[in-house]
């Protein structure tokens, strides 16, 4: 599951809708709506984004928190490292190889030092 895909479900179970009654109305079907959740598919596009979150009838905070999920929630990526340190290099094979294989806590702490970077933190 992407974190898009967790966002949405919390959201429909918050609201007791069904995979069936939000696929209708936001026009798309329900097979499409639950792999986008399960992250069988890409992130959706700016569009769809925007009918969810009309749907939900959500605004400010969340509906950029909502954006922001789906911008980080392409469940296949590509890293291209060329022309960096070769350290990002063996960063990029080592996640790839070993990401599975992570706790959950291991993860938080990896996404809090590179958080912190963004932030311009140490």
């Amino acid at each position: 599951m992407t974190p898009f895909g967790e966002k949405m479900r919390k959201l429909r179970a918050d609201r007791a809708i069904t995979l069936k009654q939000m696929s209708t109305a936001i026009g798309v079907s329900s097979a499409y709506l639950s792999a986008l959740e399960h992250g069988k598919r890409g992130r959706p596009g700016w569009h769809l984004i925007q009918r969810i979150i009309a749907y939900f009838n959500i605004i400010w905070d969340e509906a950029e928190e909502v954006t922001r999920l789906a911008r980080i929630s392409h469940p296949r990526i590509t890293i291209d490292t060329s022309g960096l340190n070769p350290l990002a290099t063996e960063l990029a094979n080592r996640l790839a190889d070993d990401i599975g294989k992570l706790e959950p806590q291991t993860l938080n702490e990896l996404l809090a030092v590179l958080s912190a970077k963004k932030q311009g933190g140490k």
